[in-house]
């Protein structure tokens, strides 16, 4: 186990005082016959958790060797770290975690895990050249730390595009293909509220800052420059500004938490949601309303910068029979058919090769289902979700949500909200 951070020993410390451990992994008994593990992730029941117990289902009644039990873990990927925390500081571990991208070079510093290549390489033979022939190597990157290893395999991967409600923008007179940059949202959310008296626009705010992101690298702004913070710069103040202005000073825009506000979207009180495509199964099936999504806005004149949402699927197991058993799962979550389930139940645009043309795969849904056009359109402007290096994630990233809601409830400025962030993360990074 590698050094834990100052906050996760801390953290840790009270769980474990109230925690039973029993020095074992996680579900690492048998069940008739069966290798028993456990399946960490983040999917609500909103955002794929249908889908991952129809795939855990769906394993474990074909499978006469392993006996998966998923375990939803609330608050995104920084919930999961944390409980994550916990487990290993009770003396236990999961084999299988979801891990999101802002947490890969956190995860990597701070716990134990081993490489789906060397579980293939010392058991399953037949499979040795798996990952090489089923995924693009610039995917692959995506899963590799800071210092260029390999921590796991991409699972899902999304963008945010901008989901709109052409009733609401025909009614307030307006082009119902929707706004195409940042500068004419904001003008269409002020028509919205004043023709209609609905709102016009709501950015999501779950645990963690990935529209955020790529609201301020669109403008050219950097989260992270040369392993410091920068986001607190001319064009990152410009790009906060108009969100915020949007929220406390036209009363155009929400500011709520992130099931709330897809809530309002899906019942008719907001016009234009800015959210991942993973929920665009969610939005589909239950507003009842003539609704598109459409390509992420950009800045005038400036190229649009999205962060790869989603996450990696990486082995926390430390028995070997449970990482043999961690493998025989995770190759069945990236067969074609299963990767099909998963974009079908989410939105999350396929990571392996070969699943968009496929029969039987996702080429008859992609014919007749125009909401993920969108998302796969805007691949070519995808960039890494930021992390933060070292010992610092889990602050940093909870640094950035408190300064989004003091910004956003109108407390304290874009610019010195965003100064004294960045100044804190620095201090940290040190």
């Amino acid at each position: 186990m590698k050094l834990w951070s100052k906050i996760g020993l801390l953290f840790s410390a009270i769980v474990i005082l109230v925690a039973c451990g029993n020095g074992e992994e996680s579900g690492s008994s048998k069940k008739d016959g069966k290798t028993k593990i456990e399946y960490w992730h983040v999917n609500a029941e909103t955002q794929g958790g249908q889908t991952v117990a129809e795939l855990v289902e769906e394993f474990n009644a074909q499978s006469d060797t392993v006996e998966v039990v998923a375990k939803y873990n609330p608050d995104l990927y920084k919930g999961l770290m944390q409980n994550l925390q916990a487990e290993v500081a009770a003396g236990s571990t999961p084999a299988i975690v979801q891990i999101g991208w802002a947490f890969l070079d956190y995860f990597s510093n701070n716990f134990s895990y081993v490489t789906p290549q060397e579980v293939i390489n010392a058991h399953f033979e037949e499979d040795k050249t798996f990952l090489e022939d089923n995924f693009l190597s610039n995917i692959m990157d995506l899963a590799k730390n800071s210092e260029g290893s390999q921590v796991g395999i991409p699972y899902s991967l999304s963008t945010p595009v901008l989901y709109i409600n052409r009733d609401l923008l025909n009614e307030a007179g307006l082009p119902t293909t929707g706004p195409t940059t940042w500068e004419q949202l904001k003008e269409y959310a002020k028509v919205i509220l004043d023709k209609t008296g609905k709102y016009g626009f709501y950015m999501q705010e779950p645990a963690d800052n990935w529209a955020t992101q790529a609201l301020l690298e669109s403008n050219g702004a950097k989260i992270m420059t040369d392993g410091k913070a920068s986001f607190a710069s001319e064009k990152g103040i410009k790009a906060y500004s108009l969100l915020r202005d949007m929220v406390v000073e036209d009363k155009t825009a929400l500011h709520i938490g992130w099931d709330q506000g897809i809530q309002s979207f899906i019942d008719g009180n907001v016009a234009m949601l800015y959210t991942t495509i993973a929920q665009r199964s969610n939005i589909q099936n239950n507003a009842q309303f003539d609704v598109a999504a459409i390509k992420s806005p950009t800045w005038e004149g400036k190229e649009v910068k999205l962060p790869a949402g989603g996450a990696m699927l990486t082995i926390t197991a430390q028995e070997e029979q449970q990482q043999k058993a961690a493998w025989e799962f995770m190759k069945f979550l990236y067969s074609v058919e299963s990767v099909a389930k998963w974009t079908k139940g989410t939105g999350y645009v396929p990571a392996r090769e070969g699943v968009a043309d496929a029969e039987n795969g996702l080429k008859p849904f992609l014919a007749e289902n125009e909401m993920m056009k969108a998302a796969i359109d805007q691949m070519s402007g995808v960039v890494p979700w930021t992390s933060f290096p070292g010992d610092a994630g889990l602050q940093a990233e909870q640094l950035l949500l408190d300064v989004r809601d003091q910004i956003l409830s109108g407390s304290v400025s874009v610019e010195e909200g965003l100064t004294s962030t960045e100044h804190a993360i620095n201090e940290l990074l040190k």
